[in-house]
């Protein structure tokens, strides 16, 4: 594909996208709209590309039109729909973004315990369909993140460990190929495309929906979970008994750990606010009748500072830090995938967790285990089925004249940390990190993604994501 904005078939006309806005329901956004600004800022305020045209679309058939009009002019292709990623590939500079954020509609259905979602929607839109009938599909930990994005790539969330990944409960899919071409993919129609969707990224097409199977979890939608913080002191000692305990309990029970500074907000004691500690998040999704006994070596483990653990509809769960990660902040990612929890790697999180250098500047510890662990390394295209974690050092301010400093912070945490890694990493945890790195995230499954995409785009029309080229002939 050409780098060039616009070719010279288009350029120099009044309004060069005059045949495409005559094909859609929705409309687009030009450099020169009042909009124009707020419609290209993603969730990272690092971010600031400035597209050629950015086209709200309101269905399938504007995708389609999008996809034949930018391969008909020679415009490089964006598909934004949360806008979360780390490295903003919802937008690029002098890009085509299809825009799916008008694309929110869920539709549930309880007696298949199945939902329906379009392409734009967030997790929040999923939650509030699903949870109401007590049921939820697996998914991340932020509710504002968007659902193409975060299962395109695998899915890990507070759910993996008993349901497995967001891409293990995917039924179906319908996606506008780069041939501007609308398919359904699905266990027995366009089988390796479906395959390669399944942790695959952006790199197979724009999905304008996703149909996912649905789990009943805790009491009618109710959970038990929250934070248990403890002093930053302690870090060695929590994160050694947390690497052998979690993964040795039920699927019920999941917990992420990491280091933090206890936000400055009014639920915790003001005495507390922004102390450093390592924190484990913890969800509980089994019965109620079973929690007092699973949970008590939860409440008991250590000397905590604070143990946050109640009752929460599992939305209340998915959206608990929200209000603290607003779009718009500058953001710094590093990541990794871990099989364990070493005693050298647990005191690189000691010494860092003391130098964190902004109030919500971080680092995590996911599990993948439990069901996650269940499915085959082979049989999806998301490749770390061995049990471990996905770890991410994340800086994070609003300031921007913090930025120089949250990526210092995260890049020195990182290349210490990185040896005790398996050394690929959550692909919807990179920056623009190379096409080794992406290899590495893909371990064994890589060749066969790279067939798939010279199948499905052997252009590469859909590259600003992170890419897998296709395979030569």
């Amino acid at each position: 594909m050409s780098t060039t904005p616009v070719d010279s078939t288009i350029t120099g006309l009044v309004n060069p996208y005059e045949d495409l806005e005559a094909q859609l329901r929705g409309y687009t956004i030009k450099p020169a709209d009042p909009a124009y600004d707020e419609a290209r800022a993603v969730y990272n305020g690092m971010i600031d590309r400035r597209p050629a045209v950015i086209v709200r679309c309101c269905d399938a058939a504007d995708v389609v039109a999008c996809v034949r009009f930018a391969r008909q002019h020679s415009l490089e292709v964006a598909v934004r729909g949360g806008g979360h990623s780390a490295s903003g590939l919802g937008v690029w500079d002098g890009a085509l973004v299809i825009d799916l954020s008008l694309m929110r509609s869920t539709t549930v259905d309880p007696a298949n315990h199945e939902v329906r979602v379009d392409g734009g929607c967030l997790w929040r839109d999923v939650d509030h369909a699903t949870v109401p009938f007590g049921m939820a599909t697996p998914s991340g930990f932020v509710s504002s993140t968007g659902v193409g994005g975060l299962s395109l790539g695998g899915g890990i969330g507070y759910l993996s460990r008993r349901f497995g990944l967001s891409v293990d409960n995917l039924l179906s899919a319908d996606v506008v190929l780069a041939d501007g071409s609308l398919a359904t993919a699905d266990a027995d129609h366009h089988p390796d495309l479906f395959w390669a969707l399944r942790g695959g990224g952006g790199n197979f097409g724009v999905v304008t929906s996703f149909r996912f199977r649905c789990h009943d979890i805790g009491e009618h939608g109710v959970v038990i979970g929250g934070p248990v913080f403890y002093d930053l002191a302690d870090t060695d000692a929590v994160m050694r008994w947390y690497r052998d305990y979690v993964p040795a309990q039920p699927g019920e029970l999941n917990g992420w750990i990491g280091v933090t500074r206890i936000p400055a907000v009014p639920l915790f004691p003001e005495e507390l606010h922004d102390r450093p500690s390592c924190v484990i998040v913890w969800c509980y999704t089994g019965s109620h009748a079973d929690a007092e006994r699973v949970l008590a070596p939860v409440r008991e483990f250590g000397n905590p500072l604070l143990v946050g653990l109640q009752q929460m509809p599992f939305s209340a769960m998915q959206s608990m830090f929200d209000p603290l990660l607003p779009s718009d902040l500058q953001w710094y990612w590093k990541a990794d995938f871990f099989t364990e929890i070493t005693d050298e790697a647990i005191g690189i999180h000691s010494k860092y967790g003391g130098a964190i250098p902004t109030p919500l500047s971080n680092m995590h510890l996911y599990p993948i285990s439990g069901a996650a662990q269940d499915v085959g390394p082979t049989d999806t295209a998301f490749a770390y089925r061995h049990g471990g974690w996905s770890g991410i050092v994340a800086g994070v301010d609003p300031d921007p004249a913090n930025a120089t400093a949250i990526a210092d912070w995260v890049k020195a945490y990182w290349e210490e940390l990185h040896p005790t890694s398996d050394g690929g990493a959550y692909v919807n945890f990179m920056m623009d990190e190379g096409p080794e790195r992406i290899r590495a995230s893909y371990r064994e499954n890589f060749e066969r993604l790279a067939r798939v995409k010279a199948q499905y785009d052997p252009d590469n029309v859909f590259h600003i994501n992170q890419n897998i080229p296709p395979a030569a002939d």
